[in-house]
C-alpha cells in the first residue's frame, strides 16, 4: 500500500515569486502563501494565519510567474517535501509544498474569480518524453486551459 501525500491550499502570496533556474535549466518559482482560518475561542472568533513556502517547477512556473505577485490569491495543489541540512553542526529541516498545480483565483486588488491554472510535473517524476527522471519540469501537455466558467465554485 502506498502512502498518501496531498495538500491543497488557498491563500494570498506574501511576496512576489522568485523565478530561478537549476544548473540543468529547469525553472523554479518560489513563493510564500498566507492561509487564514478562523476558530472560536470562548464567545469570539479569532483569525489565525499560517505561512507556507511553495516551490513550483518547470514550464508551468515560467508561465504563471509574472502573475504571482504579493497579495495575489492562488490555489495550490501539491505534496509536502521535507528538506534537511546541517547548519553550524546542528541538523535543520523545513517542510515545503512542492506544487503540481497553481491556479490564479483573482488579482491582488479584487475578489474576482477566474484566472488561469497551470500544472507542473512533480519533483523527481518520470519525464514521459525522455524516460528520465525530471526535477519538476512541466511539459506543454500538462498545462491546463484557462477556466472560463461563470460560477463561484473555485475548482
Amino acid at each position: 500500500m502506498r502512502d498518501i501525500n496531498v495538500v491543497v491550499l488557498v491563500g494570498r502570496l506574501t511576496r512576489d515569486a522568485e523565478l530561478k533556474y537549476t544548473k540543468s535549466g529547469t525553472a523554479i518559482a518560489r513563493f510564500s502563501l498566507a492561509v487564514n482560518r478562523s476558530r472560536k475561542q470562548d464567545d469570539q472568533w479569532i483569525d489565525e494565519t499560517s505561512f507556507f513556502d511553495i516551490d513550483f517547477w518547470g514550464k508551468g512556473a515560467e508561465a504563471v510567474n509574472r502573475y504571482l505577485t504579493k497579495g495575489q490569491q492562488v490555489a495550490v495543489e501539491g505534496e509536502l517535501r521535507q528538506d534537511r541540512w546541517e547548519q553550524d553542526g546542528q541538523p535543520r529541516s523545513k517542510v515545503i509544498v512542492n506544487a503540481t498545480n497553481v491556479r490564479l483565483m483573482g488579482n491582488a486588488s479584487s475578489n474576482q474569480q477566474g484566472g488561469a491554472s497551470t500544472r507542473g510535473q512533480p519533483y523527481g517524476a518520470q519525464d514521459s518524453s525522455s524516460g528520465q527522471k525530471s526535477n519538476g519540469g512541466a511539459s506543454a501537455q500538462n498545462t491546463s486551459p484557462i477556466d472560463t466558467f461563470d460560477d463561484d465554485i473555485p475548482f
